[in-house]
C-alpha cells in the first residue's frame, strides 16, 4: 500500500507542467520532476546533487530566497529566472516551503517554480500597446492642434482677404464717388459740345472702373464661398423689362435691334433672387452689345419644366456679333479669359464677367451653355428654377422722379471727406432739401441734440466715431428712431449685415445714384411720418372714452326702440365670434376665413357709429387676406379691433338696457 501511495504521489508530481524540486539543507538538489529537466536542458541524473542556485540567472538572489524559506517556513511568488543550458531563459515565480521528518526535524525545501514567461510576454505586449496608444494619442492630439492652427490660419487668411477687399473697395470707391458724382453734376450745367464730350469721357471711364471693381469683388466673394442668395417675391416680366431698358441708349448708338421674347405662361410672381438674375443677364447682354456691331440681340425667357411648387425657366441671350471659335468656347467661362488675346485690347473688359455668371448660375443649381459660330454670332443660355407663389408684390425700390412739391426735409449728412461733403450738398440742394454736414459721428450726435432732423445719411468709415458706433449710440443711448441710411463704399455682405444689426434702415453704395438716393430719402421719411400719424391716431383712440354713437342707428330705424334693440342684439351675438374667427384665422394662416370674417365685420362699425379708422383697419385686413402683402401691421390691427369691439359691446349692453327701460 505504501508503495502504491509513493507511486501515486510521483505521478502527481510528474503531471505538473511547472518545475518542482527538493533541496537539502546544503542547497543541493535531491529530487525533481521532468519539467525542471526540460526547462534547464539537463537530465535528472546530472541535476541530482548539483547546486540549486547555479541554474538561475541571479544565483545570489536565488540563495536569498532559499534562505528566507528556512527563516519563515515558506515564500510566495518571488520572481526569478531559470536558465537553459543553451541560453534560453524562463521567468518563474518561486514558491517554497520546508519539509520535515517524523520528529519535526527540517530536512530541506520543496520548491515549485511556476512558469510565467507567457504572462510576462503578454504583460509586456500590453504595456507596449499602452505606451504605443499613449504615443498615438499624443500624436493625434498634436495633429488635432496642428489642424486647428491650420484652420485658424485659413480663417484668418479669409478674414484678412475680406478685410483687404473691404478696405480696397472703400478706398477706390470713395474717390470714384466724387468723380462720377461731379461729372453728373457738371453734365447738368451749360457746356460746349467739346466740354460735354470730355465730361462724358470722364464719366464713361469712371463707370468702367466701377464695373472692374464690382467684377473683382464679386469674384472674390464667389471664391471665398461668401456669395449668398435671397428668396424674394418679384415680378419677372417687369424686372427683365426694366433691366433691358438700361441698354436702350447703347443699342440705339450702335443701330442694333433689341428683341424681347417672353413666355406668357411664366407665372406673374415668382420667388428667387432678382438681383443675382439681373447680374447674370446684365453680364450676358452687356457682352452681346459689346461684341455686336450690326444686326440684333434677342433676349428670351421660356418655361422648360413646371410642377405644382416651382418652374424652371431657360433664359437665352442671342446676338449677331463676332462669335467665338470652336476651340476657344471652353475657355470663355474661366477667370481672366477672353476668346482671343486681342479681345481685351479691341473691346475692353476684364475677362471676369462670364466666370462670375457661371458661378452664379451653378451655385443656384442651374446650368449654362454657349453655342457660337465665328463671324455669325453667339447664344448664351442658362436655366434656373424659381418657386411659385400667390403673393401679389409691388415693385421694390421704386425710383421716384424729383418732385418740387416735396420740401422741408431736413437731412443730416455725416461724412468726413470734403469732396463727398460737397457732392452731397450739391445733390441735396438739387432735391430742394435742407442739409447740414457733420465731419464724424461725435459731431453728428451733438447736432442731433441741438435740433431735429428728418433723416441721416451716415458714412461708415470716419475718425473719432465711425458710422456703426454713432448709429448704435443714437439707437441705444438717445432712443431715437430717426431713419438712417448708410453711405458705404463697401458693399460686402458683412458690412450690410452689420448696418442692419446696429439699427440702420437702409444703405446706398457709392458712387451714389442720385435718383435712388432721392427715392430712399423720400420713402423713409414718408414711412416715418405715416408711423407717427398711426401712433397719434392710436393715442387719440385710447383717450376717447366713448366707442359708439347711435345717431346713425337711431336715424336708420326711425327711432323705433324695438328695431334698435334687435340691431344691438344682433351685433352683440355676432361680433365677438367674428373677432375670434379673425384671430384664429390669422394664427392658422387661414386667409379665406380671415377675408370672410373681415368682410362681415366691416359694416358694423358704421352702423354703431364707431370711428372710421376701425372700418379702414378691417378693410386692410381683408385686403391682406386676399394678397398676403404688408403683413407687419396686421396682427396689431386685429388686436385693436378686438379691443374696440369689446368696449363697444359693453357700451351697447348699457344702451340696450336704457332703451328697454323706456318700453316699461
Amino acid at each position: 500500500m505504501e508503495r502504491q501511495n509513493t507511486h501515486y504521489a510521483r505521478s502527481l508530481i510528474e503531471a505538473s507542467l511547472d518545475p518542482l524540486v527538493t533541496i537539502n539543507t546544503d542547497g543541493k538538489i535531491t529530487d525533481m520532476n521532468l519539467a525542471l529537466a526540460n526547462i534547464t536542458g539537463i537530465s535528472r541524473k546530472k541535476l541530482t546533487g548539483t547546486d540549486f542556485f547555479e541554474h538561475f540567472t541571479e544565483p545570489q538572489k536565488a540563495r536569498e530566497v532559499y534562505e528566507r524559506v528556512f527563516d519563515k517556513g515558506s515564500v510566495v511568488d518571488s520572481p526569478l529566472t531559470l536558465r537553459h543550458k543553451k541560453g534560453k531563459l524562463t521567468d518563474v515565480l518561486f514558491n517554497g516551503s520546508v519539509y520535515k521528518d517524523q520528529i519535526g526535524k527540517v530536512l530541506g525545501v520543496v520548491i515549485v517554480a511556476r512558469d510565467v514567461t507567457a504572462q510576462k510576454r503578454i504583460a509586456k505586449e500590453l504595456n507596449d500597446a499602452k505606451v504605443f496608444a499613449e504615443i498615438a494619442s499624443a500624436l493625434a492630439a498634436e495633429a488635432k492642434l496642428n489642424a486647428e492652427k491650420a484652420t485658424q490660419t485659413a480663417e484668418d487668411a479669409v478674414k484678412a482677404k475680406q478685410q483687404f477687399l473691404s478696405n480696397m473697395s472703400h478706398e477706390i470707391r470713395t474717390p470714384m464717388n466724387a468723380i462720377i458724382g461731379f461729372t453728373k453734376v457738371i453734365l447738368k450745367t451749360d457746356l460746349s459740345v467739346k466740354q460735354k464730350e470730355y465730361v462724358q469721357a470722364i464719366k464713361l471711364s469712371g463707370d468702367a472702373l466701377i464695373v472692374l471693381i464690382n467684377d473683382i469683388l464679386d469674384l472674390a466673394k464667389v471664391d471665398a464661398g461668401k456669395m449668398t442668395f435671397e428668396s424674394t417675391a418679384f415680378k419677372m416680366s417687369l424686372s427683365i423689362s426694366a433691366m433691358l431698358h438700361l441698354f436702350e441708349t447703347k443699342i440705339q448708338e450702335k443701330n442694333l435691334t433689341l428683341i424681347k421674347e417672353y413666355d406668357e405662361n411664366i407665372p406673374p410672381v415668382l420667388v428667387g433672387d432678382p438681383v443675382r438674375l439681373h447680374q447674370i443677364i446684365l453680364n450676358l447682354v452687356s457682352n452681346a452689345v459689346k461684341f455686336t456691331s450690326k444686326g440684333k440681340i434677342t433676349v428670351s425667357c421660356r418655361i422648360i419644366a413646371e410642377d405644382a411648387a416651382k418652374v424652371t425657366i431657360q433664359f437665352a441671350v442671342k446676338d449677331t456679333g463676332i462669335g467665338i471659335a470652336q476651340n476657344k468656347i471652353r475657355n470663355v467661362f474661366e477667370n481672366f479669359q477672353q476668346a482671343t488675346s486681342g479681345t481685351s485690347r479691341l473691346y475692353g473688359g476684364t475677362g471676369l464677367g462670364l466666370a462670375i455668371v457661371k458661378q452664379l448660375v451653378e451655385t443656384q443649381g442651374g446650368h449654362i451653355h454657349v453655342k457660337s459660330k465665328l463671324g455669325k454670332g453667339s447664344v448664351f443660355s442658362f436655366s434656373l428654377s424659381f418657386m411659385k407663389t400667390k403673393m401679389n408684390v409691388e415693385p421694390e425700390n421704386e425710383i421716384l422722379e424729383l418732385d418740387s412739391e416735396i420740401k422741408n426735409i431736413k437731412v443730416l449728412v455725416v461724412e468726413d471727406i470734403a469732396l463727398n461733403q460737397l457732392l452731397m450738398k450739391t445733390l441735396l440742394d438739387d432735391f430742394g432739401f435742407e442739409r447740414e454736414i457733420a465731419e464724424n459721428g461725435k459731431i453728428a450726435i451733438d447736432k442731433l441734440q441741438e435740433k431735429p432732423f428728418d433723416i441721416i445719411l451716415m458714412d461708415l468709415q470716419m475718425p473719432e466715431m465711425n458710422g456703426f458706433e454713432a448709429t448704435e449710440f443714437i439707437r441705444t443711448k438717445m432712443n431715437s428712431s430717426i431713419p438712417i441710411i448708410a453711405l458705404t463704399a463697401d458693399v460686402t455682405k458683412v458690412d450690410v449685415a452689420r448696418c442692419q444689426e446696429v439699427g440702420m434702415n437702409d444703405y446706398i453704395a457709392k458712387p451714389v445714384n442720385e435718383k435712388l438716393l432721392y427715392s430712399k430719402i423720400v420713402g423713409l421719411v414718408k414711412k416715418k411720418n405715416i408711423e407717427k400719424e398711426r401712433k397719434n391716431t392710436e393715442k387719440l383712440i385710447r383717450i376717447k372714452r366713448k366707442y359708439i354713437d347711435l345717431e346713425y342707428l337711431n336715424h336708420r330705424t326711425k327711432s323705433d326702440p324695438a328695431l334698435m334693440m334687435e340691431m344691438i342684439t344682433l351685433y352683440l351675438e355676432q361680433t365677438p365670434s367674428l373677432v375670434e374667427i379673425m384671430k384664429k384665422s390669422l394664427q392658422d394662416k387661414d386667409w379665406a376665413s380671415l377675408q370672410a370674417a373681415s368682410h362681415k365685420i366691416i359694416p358694423s362699425f358704421a352702423i354703431m357709429g364707431m370711428s372710421p379708422d376701425f372700418e379702414n383697419m378691417a378693410k386692410k385686413i381683408k385686403d391682406f387676406a386676399s394678397t398676403q402683402q404688408e403683413a407687419d401691421e396686421i396682427p396689431n390691427m386685429v388686436l385693436q379691433i378686438e379691443n374696440v369691439c369689446k368696449h363697444a359691446c359693453k357700451e351697447l349692453e348699457l344702451e340696450f338696457k336704457k332703451i328697454k327701460n323706456t318700453l316699461i
